[in-house]
């Protein structure tokens, strides 16, 4: 069904991000991250207590390429 839209602002759209107004059958945005955290790194809560007497991430990768989104449009 149309729709009717009025002034539109756009302050930023992330690199993943799709910003769409009108008829869609399927949107797929598609990025690719890699992210290296130690221990205690997405903790979340009130009156979190973390000990960590040793934490130690490897970030060594020697693959070439891990996810790789060509030709994926």
């Amino acid at each position: 069904m149309p729709a009717i839209v009025g002034a539109v602002q756009i302050n930023s759209i992330g690199g993943g991000g799709v910003f769409h107004i009108g008829d869609v059958f399927a949107i797929s945005p598609y990025s690719v991250a890699k992210t290296f955290a130690g221990a205690g790194s997405f903790n979340t809560g009130d009156g979190l207590h973390i000990y960590n007497q040793y934490s130690n991430t490897n970030t060594n990768d020697h693959d070439i390429a891990d996810s790789n989104v060509v030709g994926n449009v």
